[in-house]
């Protein structure tokens, strides 16, 4: 760690004794500038606060297009850029939410972006120009429903790659600005109630847990034991016959924390939702620097409750003559997650005449405590008519901080860029437990658990993750004029990202069986100490054959770029470059001693990665730009991590696959952008991707039945489409009447169609995820299947009214439709798991008012108000298998601010 330390401040110190440099995209100072483009300059689009690597959104080379917003021109790439205004109409409460208005984009459980049908592992999500590690071990991508609207300024969401970027650009970049040097002092302060159809006041489930778990803190009630917490330390299988007695393995079990984690209790009346942030900033004068200082603090309580029908199918059977599927799991559940958030930010910042300096400090912490009751059949595993009874108790603690500093330093046509962040994140997740109970009709006509028989266990896992994360990079450049404007760019960039997970599953078993009646008992009875002793029950490892304890991963890059912007002539602007990525990736199994030895994975890979956009700036309103790119997508540790994690939004478990290797992208693109007015514009876009070796989720089931997804290699892969984008106002003040004069109305509409096939061949071959062996690719995947998570199309509609002047008033009507996506490839020749999202209809109104002199922000949304489900499921033939269905129900949201 000190090693790494020790890079960022020699980073620092190098950039500090480097001689003056620049990177500007701003016209030549001969350049005259029109009546019209100073007027422009002041208007609100003029002023979003982007901090990007090597992008400078405050000026732009070519000046003809004066009608065009001045983020979109300042940049050669084609560009999606939301400030603070647009973030605040949709009035989604996080970032993730507002993301999904934007053209091309789609957010998958309310947390994870895609960008034009690419699955999350496509996009790139970047905090004031620099990566963030994810709180997630399923996924690399950081969830963005962590980040409230209040701490950001900008998200830019970049679609066409540049050299400055990193080279993991398969979809598209998503660049967060946080707040910083505010116009003039301010102090907000929020408070939100909201409940939803589904879960408020209605029945759910819930466990008393510790005292603290109402602020999302654990108070030391869920620490393992410090006998076990040993055990587990000495890295060796903790059963009988290795170094433990069976009294050991007893006193294990009784020391840990029972009822108040294992007893899941009725509750017929679930409580509302409840929010509060507070952000506040202020600017003053140090000398001849303007100092800035913006804090944001902010709590979140919410609960949700899923109430549906999970079924899985152990393959292909004859229903009346024709191949269809039965359910050979099926159960009924109720689950209930109370999710607590407590975020804060700290963000310093000072402009020294054209340098501006960001030291930014953020700290989010994500709790999510989960109660969950199944009751159904399992054929697989026990038989066709035994009801069973399950229960699971979860607490997931997430936690990310990250600090950084950039500095942008400017020296007439000099200028340097630098940039270095620290980020940590973690996921804790002690006392997973799981329980379940089998209807005997025979004897005790009643449900038991002798923890022996089948459908008759009780379980308990424990499990951490911890992610480091160090970057850091300077870009150089230079402004000349050699006959036309040149702006020549370069730089270089580092990456490291270090993990360590690891997961220990236990069962408790009974040395010599149980009696009846202590197998009806309640689970906290079953398993009290009392039962412990008197029945010898122990805690003994469950060795999982397709899994390992712990695992270590690294993910290293240096990266450098050259970079060229030009005016070719007028109006036609050049940007082209190319980047040069060194990577190393390794994932090492960490196995118990005496284990058979497992697969580890490394990938070693250095790429040059082309990047050119050529954008035609043809009138004074319009430009059309055409790009071409190279780009790659490199494995997520938990896709090469041989390690079992349970998703809890899907109740399906996970395990990587270490023989995966990168994909190579090439991407084309041509848009044409019209802006028809202040704040309006047509955009028109046509893509083409051609992936090598796509990364795919393959579903595989294994171990009694159960539902595993895994990741292979697909040999090829296409993926095009179009977008059209139109955003429009009109005036109402023709309508007649006070209430109109003032008004008008707004109408944003947006629409993707992606099409993507993958390319099997004779002889063309993929890697099994259950046997790690080599096998024909079409025994994985059928030539002209779509992508995973790849939706057809992808649409967004925005109506409402607005006043223009005066205080505000919004009253906004928002509809998406997301069309199915595939979740996974089907497990045993079966067919592929569909998602349906459907269409979503939200309604946001926003009023501002002065009472007594104070002012106000009222706030009212309804969200889903079409009540629209979530349902993943299978279909052949005239049978359908629901593997994951359930209610969403419809959000009603009340909030008040104030404004000092």
């Amino acid at each position: 760690m000190k090693k790494r330390a020790t890079f960022i401040s020699s980073l620092l110190l190098t950039t500090a004794l480097l001689s003056p440099s620049a990177f500007a995209q701003t016209a030549p100072t001969d350049t005259p500038i029109e009546e019209d483009e100073q007027v422009e300059e002041t208007q609100p689009d003029a002023d979003v606060d982007i901090s990007a690597p090597g992008g400078d959104f405050s000026g732009e080379i070519i000046v003809r297009g004066k009608f065009i917003p001045n983020p979109i021109r300042a940049t050669s790439e084609v560009v999606s850029v939301l400030g603070e205004a647009e973030i605040a109409r949709a009035a989604d409460g996080d970032i993730a939410g507002s993301l999904q208005r934007v053209t091309g984009l789609s957010v998958v459980g309310g947390r994870f972006v895609f960008v034009r049908g690419l699955g999350e592992r496509y996009s790139l999500a970047l905090l004031n120009g620099l990566p963030l590690p994810s709180p997630e071990p399923l996924r690399r991508v950081v969830p963005l429903d962590l980040f409230p609207t209040s701490v950001i300024a900008s998200t830019v969401v970049q679609k066409s790659y540049s050299a400055n970027f990193p080279g993991e650009f398969g979809g598209g970049v998503i660049n967060l600005t946080t707040k910083s040097t505010p116009d003039e002092p301010f102090l907000e302060i929020k408070m939100s109630l909201s409940g939803d159809s589904e879960t408020t006041g209605k029945l759910g489930y819930t466990y008393d847990g510790s005292d603290t778990d109402i602020i999302g803190y654990d108070n030391g009630i869920r620490d393992i034991p410090s006998g076990l917490a040993q055990a587990i330390a000495r890295n060796i299988p903790i059963s009988v016959g290795t170094e433990f007695s069976s009294l050991d393995l007893q006193n294990f079990g009784a020391s840990l924390n029972n009822a108040n984690t294992n007893l899941i209790q009725e509750n017929r009346d679930i409580p509302a939702n409840f929010s509060a942030e507070i952000t506040g900033g202020t600017t003053f004068d140090v000398g001849d620097a303007f100092v800035g200082i913006v804090a944001t603090a902010g709590f979140e309580n919410s609960w949700r409750t899923r109430a549906g029908l999970q079924q899985t199918s152990q393959g292909i059977v004859n229903i009346n003559g024709e191949p269809g599927l039965l359910p050979d799991q099926n159960f009924n559940f109720v689950t209930t997650e109370n999710r607590i958030i407590v975020n804060g930010l700290l963000g310093l910042s000072a402009e020294i005449g054209e340098h501006k300096l960001r030291f930014t400090n953020l700290y989010i912490h994500d709790t999510s405590k989960e109660a969950s009751i199944k009751a159904g059949i399992d054929a697989i595993n026990v038989d066709e008519e035994t009801l069973l009874n399950q229960g699971r108790t979860s607490w997931f603690e997430r936690q990310l901080f990250t600090s950084q500093f950039v500095g942008e330093f400017k020296f007439d046509a000099f200028s340097v860029d630098l940039r270095g962040a620290y980020a940590n994140s973690k996921r804790d997740a002690p006392y997973q437990r799981s329980y379940s109970y089998a209807f005997d009709d025979q004897i005790a006509n009643d449900f038991v658990n002798d923890l022996t028989s089948p459908g008759e266990s009780a379980r308990i896992q424990f499990s951490d993750l911890n992610d480091d994360v160090y970057g850091g990079g300077i870009d150089l450049g230079y402004e000349t004029n050699i006959g036309i404007p040149v702006n020549l760019n370069a730089g270089y960039a580092y990456y490291l990202n270090d993990r360590q997970a690891q997961r220990r599953d236990f069962r408790f078993v009974p040395a010599n069986g149980l009696p009846n009646p202590i197998d009806q008992e309640r689970i906290d009875f079953l398993l009290s100490d009392f039962n412990i002793f008197t029945h010898e029950i122990e805690l003994r490892e469950v060795a999982a054959q397709t899994s390992v304890p712990a695992y270590e991963a690294q993910l290293e890059i240096h990266a450098g770029y050259g970079q060229l912007d030009a005016e070719l002539a007028d109006g036609l602007r050049l940007n082209v470059g190319v980047r040069y990525e060194d990577a190393q990736q390794s994932v090492t199994p960490i196995l118990l001693q005496g284990g058979a030895a497992s697969l580890a994975s490394g990938i070693s890979n250095d790429y040059w990665l082309p990047a050119g956009t050529l954008t035609w700036n043809f009138a004074d309103d319009m430009q059309f730009r055409l790009a071409a790119s190279k780009t790659v997508a490199r494995p997520q540790f938990r896709e090469l991590a041989p390690q079992q994690f349970l998703d809890l939004e899907t109740d399906r478990t996970f395990i990587g696959n270490p023989l995966l290797s990168d994909s190579e992208l090439i991407n084309v693109e041509g848009r044409y952008e019209y802006y028809i007015g202040r704040g309006e514009r047509i955009t028109l876009a046509g893509f083409y991707k051609k992936i090598d070796n796509p990364i795919e989720n393959v579903a595989f089931v294994q171990g009694g039945g159960t539902l595993f997804t895994g990741f292979s290699n697909a040999p090829t892969a296409t993926l095009y489409g179009a977008e059209v984008e139109l955003v429009k106002y009109f005036p109402l003040n023709d309508l007649g009447g006070s209430f109109f004069e003032d008004r008008r109305l707004l109408l944003a509409a947006n629409y993707t169609y992606t099409k993507s096939d993958i390319k099997v061949g004779a002889g063309d071959q993929a890697i099994n995820p259950v046997t790690l062996q080599a096998t024909d690719a079409s025994n994985l995947f059928d030539d002209g299947d779509r992508l995973t998570g790849q939706s057809t199309h992808v649409a967004n509609l925005q109506f409402g009214m607005e006043r223009e002047d005066g205080p505000l008033s919004q009253q906004t009507v928002l509809l998406t439709y997301n069309s199915p996506r595939v979740t996974a490839r089907g497990p045993q020749d079966q067919p592929d798991l569909i998602e349906r999202t459907g269409w979503r209809l939200d309604f946001v109104l926003r009023e501002e008012m002065n009472i007594a002199g104070q002012d106000f922000e009222m706030k009212f949304e309804a969200r889903n108000v079409l009540g629209t489900g979530y349902r993943e499921s299978q279909t052949l033939g005239s049978s359908t298998i629901l593997n994951n269905a359930y209610e969403v129900g419809t959000r009603f949201s009340l909030s008040i601010g104030l404004n000092f």
